[in-house]
């Protein structure tokens, strides 16, 4: 029988214990550790890494690139964190990226509409592409990786017949502002980015929105049974998504000056979905992390960063991005971080 001095003893260790072991079973621990691993190698292979100066009033500097190149893949990743909370995917967000830009550029080159008016209409494009897919997937019961597959495919016609098969470009104070301006240094897209996502963020984490998203993916049926409309909120992830990568197409159309249908976006679905497993989601849902999102982001623009910078040949790029990434998803799988308790404690010999 357990006596109350047993109970204390144990009280006293877990007291002594509990600590690390909440520390290291953090979950924003990995990323973190990943992100400043990576942060200090490139330092080591490049001493001008950290050197941040100020030219034209404008921040300049490998770290200042990395955020800034980073945002467009921010607003994805985190749409795209919130889609797969409800045990979902979404491999259309190139295409929507596309189309979006697409729609914008036309409007700027062909028509005479105000700047807000342009944008509402590229929002209002990711919206109904967005919206698409949630019924497809909520209300038709087609599974996520295929409904979404198919805008995937027939979004890079439908933003090339917009555009008639060609490049278009634009020109525009506004437009260019937003691709390529600054505000008291700093990039206009990171001070976009960093809006839309901290406003999700609240929304998701000051309400019980999120509360629900993971409810929905972690059992639809139980959350249906709760008075929680599944569907509903299942077509509000997509929605969600498809805006946020209308956000990310307007960045990058506005950066460029111009709609290419055939790559933009291409394969930032890919790097989207990495920097989520990354932040500690779990793909088959009911787990999401916004935040840890935009480290994971950070992570792999950091690596990019990295490999050009030693001079490795390009074709090692995915190879090295791949390793790293591993190391990181090895060190927050549970299995690996019982593995290594049980090894650590072998070691100081507190296993016997």
């Amino acid at each position: 029988m357990t006596t109350l001095q047993d109970t204390k003893k144990s009280s006293q260790n877990d007291g002594k214990n509990g600590a690390p072991r909440a520390l290291v079973s953090r979950q924003w621990l990995g990323p973190v550790i990943a992100l400043v691993l990576v942060i200090v190698a490139n330092g080591l292979i490049s001493p001008s890494f950290f050197n941040i100066k100020v030219v034209d009033g404008h921040l300049y500097g490998s770290l200042v690139d990395i955020v800034h190149r980073g945002a467009s893949t921010a607003l994805v990743a985190v749409g795209m964190a919130i889609v797969i909370g409800t045990r979902g995917i979404d491999l259309s967000v190139g295409s929507v990226i596309a189309i979006s830009g697409a729609v914008m550029a036309v409007l700027i080159r062909d028509t005479s509409l105000s700047p807000f008016v342009i944008i509402l209409a590229a929002l209002g494009a990711g919206l109904l592409c967005g919206l698409w897919n949630g019924i497809l997937v909520a209300f038709l019961d087609i599974q996520p990786i295929i409904a979404t597959l198919i805008l995937m495919v027939a979004g890079r016609g439908i933003a090339q017949m917009i555009t008639g098969g060609q490049i278009v470009t634009f020109h525009g104070a506004f437009f260019e502002a937003i691709g390529s301006g600054y505000l008291l240094g700093i990039p206009w897209r990171v001070i976009i980015a960093a809006i839309v996502i901290a406003g999700l963020w609240a929304i998701m984490r000051k309400t019980a929105l999120g509360l629900f998203v993971e409810a929905v993916g972690g059992n639809a049926r139980a959350s249906r049974l709760a008075g929680i409309d599944a569907r509903g909120i299942k077509v509000l992830a997509y929605v969600i998504s498809g805006l946020c990568s209308a956000v990310a197409g307007i960045i990058i159309a506005a950066d460029i000056r111009g709609a290419d249908a055939n790559n933009a976006g291409l394969w930032l679905e890919l790097d989207a979905i990495l920097a989520v497993v990354v932040g500690g989601a779990a793909l088959m849902g009911g787990r999401f992390y916004l935040a840890l999102t935009v480290v994971g982001v950070l992570i792999i623009q950091a690596l990019g960063t990295g490999i050009l910078l030693s001079g490795l040949p390009s074709q090692y790029t995915l190879i090295v991005k791949a390793a790293v990434v591993m190391v990181v998803l090895l060190v927050q799988a549970p299995r690996a971080r019982q593995m290594m308790g049980k090894f650590w404690r072998r070691r100081t010999g507190n296993g016997q």
